[in-house]
């Protein structure tokens, strides 16, 4: 005998009518939903709209200059756009921007990936919460501010790293030291290291945070040691978050503009010591031209800020990519 019979009192399972579809429809389509549908893909086409007007005027303003050009805009050491003929060239702030951002970053993410370690895996809650505090406040710092500390306090002290670097590195020829202000390349990438600090901080402390707890209690309760945890489980799962941090860091590195026009002593020359007086930046070069600079040298200095527009796109793009193979390499090992 089946004893599994169904109880003939029980309601059959109900499907949702026609009106109910039509009432969850119209809910769906409503006049609210409809507003803020068109203000979201009204702010994203106006994003796009505002960036291709930049685009073009910087574009239209870097031809006026380049037509007038004599030399090589890439390669020319020189910057005189009021000459005759007019000569210059982003050589020198290319070589500038690029250096500084690289030490700056060279410095400031493993420094900000061990702070965000500690704060979310080393750190009593009692005092991680207030290391995370101080990292806030010096992310909200002005620029101006960072740079009067660096010109007040960190350039009369750097003298002696750099005789440290000359005595130990000088046989290296990138830290050679001739003597003089240390007010050069390293100092401003000094100078930006702190200032990204608190940004990739922040970024990687969220990464970390978002980490499965089963994945850590897993490499636990498998003998694995605290750092190993970290190391097998925490990294690799924030890794593509780390880049993202470290690519927002380098924005700013890359366009940092009042902090590195105080540090840097500008000088339209490349030294293969980067504790040499003298450099310039992209940033630095147009802050501290741009108000005194006549009709041609202004459109001069709008086409290195084309330059630099583009080589902050490409950083941002390849970051992009990065992060989007990494998330395609994780989905496909899950």
């Amino acid at each position: 005998m089946d004893i599994t019979t169904q109880n003939p009192t029980s309601p059959p399972a109900s499907r949702p009518s026609e009106v109910e579809q039509k009432r969850a429809a119209r809910a769906a389509t409503r006049p609210g939903d409809r507003v803020f549908l068109a203000l979201s893909r009204g702010s994203g086409v106006f994003l796009l709209v505002l960036m291709a007007a930049i685009a073009g005027f910087l574009t239209y303003r870097s031809a006026l200059a380049l037509s007038e050009n004599e030399a090589n805009f890439f390669t020319t050491f020189e910057w005189n756009p009021t000459g005759n003929p007019p000569e210059f060239g982003i050589a020198v702030l290319a070589f500038g921007t690029v250096v500084s951002s690289i030490i700056a970053m060279a410095i400031a993410v493993p420094v900000a990936v061990g702070i965000a370690l500690f704060i979310t895996h080393y750190a009593p809650r009692r005092l991680a919460g207030p290391i995370a505090y101080v990292i806030d406040l010096l992310a909200a710092v002005p620029s101006i501010v960072y740079g009067l500390w660096g010109v007040l306090f960190l350039v009369p002290h750097m003298q002696g790293l750099y005789g440290w670097l000359d005595d130990y590195l000088g046989w290296t020829g990138i830290f050679e030291w001739q003597g003089g202000a240390p007010r050069s390349l390293f100092t401003a990438g000094v100078v930006l290291a702190i200032m990204i600090l608190p940004i990739i901080t922040n970024v990687s402390r969220e990464v970390f945070r978002q980490v499965p707890q089963m994945h850590e209690e897993a490499a636990l309760a498998l003998g694995a040691t605290r750092w190993e945890v970290i190391r097998m489980a925490v990294l690799p799962y924030g890794r593509s978050g780390v880049i993202s941090a470290s690519m927002l860091g380098l924005g700013r590195a890359l366009g940092e503009t009042m902090a590195v026009a105080m540090v840097l002593s500008p000088a339209f020359t490349i030294n293969a010591s980067l504790l040499d007086w003298g450099g310039g930046t992209f940033a630095q070069n147009i802050a501290a031209k741009f108000s005194e600079a006549s009709v041609m040298g202004r459109d001069a200095l709008i086409a290195s800020g084309l330059v630099l527009f583009v080589i902050t796109l490409l950083v941002n793009g390849t970051a992009r990519m990065i992060v989007a193979r990494r998330k395609e390499f994780s989905g496909a090992n899950a």
